[in-house]
């Protein structure tokens, strides 16, 4: 009979003396990412090839932390890094439609934008005063005097010539009209058709040929004025030069180094000394002046501006952007528009840049999966990463329905490393049906959930337990709370060796357990209220755990704890309600006949048995073969039902406790009700692990209180199950006290010893049993059973090929999902 566990097996304690550190005031927060030495390293590896295609896929379970310790880490090698230009879009004067990027060293971006900005303040101040200055005005109106003189001059010559060749020149709107004289008045028309037909001719003659020098006079004048304007307007120019040139020249030579700001600041001047009309209506003028009103100047003016969408400090070291929200506009950057008088305008001041842009030098973090529930945002990446360019495109545009004139922002090429957080499942998802993603995402970096139980591990708990308090302003946790978290974290992964690195439930006990020390008005956390944080935690979560115990306990789910009966065994289920679960006793039955159909599961005929469970009892039917069928057949029919058991059952961790019963009701044995069974076993009838074993020991633990402590009561469960156990405190107690028992079991034959006080049996050379053995007893009622069949003729069933020889028995068995974790 195996040795019952003592306590110190049921719960791997941590001694509170072994941190050196009496609170977390004395210790030092933790630094990088705990416990995840493979994921550590693909993260170097990804971050530090320079090669295309090798971005960085981080997977693990949800509550790992992956996404804090990944933008910590981040942020350190971001500090040792340089800082990344600053964008900026302007006007492109030689096509308005794409605008000009411009790339700056840190913080130049912005002061560009302040230069131009005063360089058009100083403009917009003084260039009306130019204009306004006695100075030009004498010269504009020394060049419009002499216009208006020779044009005056040229126009009486003309007249003067006019007359003398019998002709009145007369302006009208329609142009110059000249009109016939007779005794130097007008001839009217009537007299001028009485005329004879060789005057005509005559005044024709001279008519045309006035007409003909009139022309010549007139492009004259048209030419005058066209060098009159075109010296007004070097006027201008040369005003607007002396007014702003310098400060132009000076912006020039300070951003002399930079060949694209030079270009863009030569293109700037000379469109402003061609749009000089611009400034020569003063901003506290008429609404309506030079044709323009205020709105619609300041719209022009726009040109000159900087529109700064990305900006650095010279020592941020290069970006790490968290993109929160990955729509494709919030990732590759929009074009907004603006209405003006019902229609939507835009301009390249209306450009916002996106994560990318953000991240260009650095680092962009993005949750995979909400990258691609987002239309059009995953493509978007893919383009950007695959051209190695940022490109700002409407989505109207990629979907082919654009009903509005847009811009063509210039592409601004990409140097940063893209980090996708997600689960494995959406990473193998993917990389499957995308093959684009293979080649982009080269580096997986995987989070564990666990990390060995080293001294040096539970020092890392200790800092990270010392940064959130830091981080958190929380109060010192002592050296007692420090062990029940650390405690705690072996029990997460049920794991005495091993502590669970699934941060997010840590820091949800570390906050709990620092509210209920303030509720005791504590200036420092305490193992007991890490302790009050968990039992608080299970109160709230328990209500149907507490349901199903006290129907046991009032007997409406019928279980016994004390006594003994044959073919009858308490097994144990897990039920797992989101972040909960908890052990589920429950009557495990054996009915045993004569006949050929074999070992039938009642779960799987009406539909309740999963698959796992379905091959858990088609095992039992292999085991029996191969212990007491060797040679002679075995003839039996048996039926296995969980009792009061109304939804699905999958997971074989019960097919230990099935085989128990069927074995006590061949033996005719009773077995214990005290003991409660779980452990699933393979056809040489070992017995193997399985999950959730604190759950199951605690919940028949829970059923036993309930009905009241023997002190004979306990649990069997896999010997390899041993290591796994991190039973609650009250357990441990009991098992101390003498009043709960857990055996550690190898195989069915240990099993069935502890179940009935009645040994197993060893075969004898001939392969048979003691007489007086479990095992003796079996092979005698088999033997009648034979002798019974002979004698009745009872006829094969289909269920002999099923259930003896193993069929395809589990072709109708029922999905898996009743919550039984599976075995490990």
């Amino acid at each position: 009979m195996p040795a019952e566990l003592t306590p110190s097996q049921l719960r791997r304690s941590c001694d509170p003396t072994s941190f050196g550190v009496d609170t977390t005031a004395e210790a030092t927060g933790a630094d990088g990412i705990i416990g995840q030495p493979r994921a550590t390293d693909a993260l170097r590896f990804g971050l530090g090839m320079r090669n295309h295609g090798y971005h960085v896929f981080v997977a693990g379970p949800s509550g790992t932390g992956k996404m804090t310790a990944v933008n910590s880490y981040l942020a350190e090698s971001a500090r040792h890094r340089p800082t990344p230009d600053d964008l900026c879009y302007v006007y492109n004067f030689s096509d308005p439609e794409r605008p000009r990027a411009l790339r700056l060293p840190a913080g130049r971006g912005r002061q560009l934008g302040r230069d131009l900005d005063h360089a058009l303040q100083v403009a917009q101040q003084q260039l009306p005063q130019a204009f306004d200055s006695d100075e030009y005005t004498s010269r504009r109106d020394g060049l419009m005097k002499a216009l208006e003189d020779q044009r005056e001059r040229r126009m009486t010559e003309l007249g003067e010539h006019s007359r003398a060749q019998g002709f009145l020149l007369q302006a009208t709107p329609m142009g110059l009209l000249l009109v016939p004289l007779r005794n130097g008045q007008p001839m009217k028309e009537e007299d001028f058709a009485k005329l004879g037909a060789r005057d005509q001719e005559e005044w024709q003659r001279r008519r045309s040929a006035l007409q003909e020098e009139i022309a010549v006079v007139m492009k004259d004048l048209r030419h005058l004025e066209r060098q009159t304007r075109e010296r007004l307007e070097q006027i201008d120019r040369e005003v607007a030069l002396y007014t702003v040139g310098g400060l132009l020249e000076d912006l020039t030579e300070h951003y002399a180094g930079l060949p694209g700001v030079s270009e863009y600041l030569a293109a700037l001047r000379e469109d402003l000394v061609r749009q000089v009309g611009l400034f020569r209506a003063t901003p506290d003028g008429p609404p309506e002046q030079n044709g323009m009103g205020a709105f619609q100047r300041e719209q022009a003016l726009r040109r000159y501006r900087v529109n700064v969408i990305v900006q650095h400090e010279p020592t941020d070291g290069a970006p790490v952007v968290v993109e929160t929200h990955p729509t494709y506009q919030n990732l590759v950057g929009r074009i907004e528009k603006e209405a003006q008088y019902g229609v939507l305008t835009t301009d390249f001041t209306l450009i916002r840049g996106g994560a990318l842009q953000r991240a260009n030098g650095g680092f962009l973090v993005i949750q995979a999966e909400d990258l691609l529930r987002q239309p059009l945002a995953w493509d978007g990446l893919k383009r950007a990463l695959g051209n190695r360019e940022a490109s700002i495109e409407d989505p109207s545009d990629l979907l082919g329905i654009t009903s509005v004139r847009t811009l063509r922002p210039e592409p601004v090429p990409l140097d940063l490393k893209v980090v996708l957080v997600g689960e494995p499942s959406t990473y193998y998802l993917v990389h499957q049906l995308d093959p684009d993603f293979r080649e982009l995402f080269r580096v997986r970096a995987d989070f564990d959930v666990r990390m060995p139980r080293t001294a040096e591990n539970e020092g890392e708990f200790v800092r990270f337990v010392c940064r959130m308090c830091q981080e958190e302003k929380l109060r010192p946790f002592d050296r007692t709370a420090l062990a029940s978290i650390v405690e705690h974290a072996s029990r997460l992964v049920e794991d005495q060796s091993k502590l669970s690195i699934e941060f997010g439930a840590i820091a949800e006990l570390v906050r709990e357990a620092d509210f209920w020390a303030d509720k005791d008005e504590k200036s420092t956390v305490t193992g007991t209220h890490v302790q009050q944080a968990l039992d608080h935690h299970v109160y709230r979560s328990s209500m149907a755990e507490e349901y199903i115990q006290e129907a046991i306990a009032r007997g409406t789910l019928i279980l016994n704890v004390t006594g003994s009966v044959v073919g009858q065994v308490n097994g144990l289920a897990v039920h797992q309600m989101a972040d909960y679960s908890f052990g589920r006793p429950s009557r495990i039955t054996a009915a045993v006949g004569v006949g050929r159909e074999g070992v039938l599961d009642v779960e799987r005929e009406a539909r309740l048995g999963g698959r796992l469970h379905s091959k858990g009892v088609l095992i039992l039917s292999g085991f029996l073969m191969d212990r007491f069928a060797r040679t002679r057949p075995l003839t039996l029919s048996a039926r296995l039902a969980f009792e009061q058991s109304y939804e699905e059952v999958d997971g074989d961790s019960a097919s230990s406790a099935e085989l128990y019963a069927l074995l006590s009701r061949l033996a005719d044995t009773p077995i214990k009700q005290s003991l409660a069974v779980t452990g699933s076993v393979n056809q040489r009838g070992e017995v193997q692990a399985i999950g959730g074993v604190n759950e199951k020991i605690e919940g028949f633990f829970a059923t036993c209180r309930a009905k009241g402590l023997t002190g004979e009561q306990g649990v069997l469960i896999p010997a390899s199950n041993v290591p796994h156990l991190m039973l609650r405190p009250e357990v441990v107690d009991a098992a101390r006290e003498g009043h709960f028992h857990v055996y550690p079991i190898s195989s069915i034959d240990e099993g069935i010893e502890v179940l009935t006080g009645v040994p197993a049996g060893v075969p004898d050379s001939d392969g048979h049993y003691p007489a007086d053995s479990i095992n003796g007893r079996i092979e005698a009622r088999l033997s009648t059973m034979i002798e019974a069949l002979r004698s009745t003729s009872i006829p094969p069933s289909d269920g002999v090929d099923k259930h003896l020889n193993g069929g395809q028995a589990a072709d109708k068995a029922a999905p898996s999902n009743n919550g039984e974790k599976a075995p490990e």
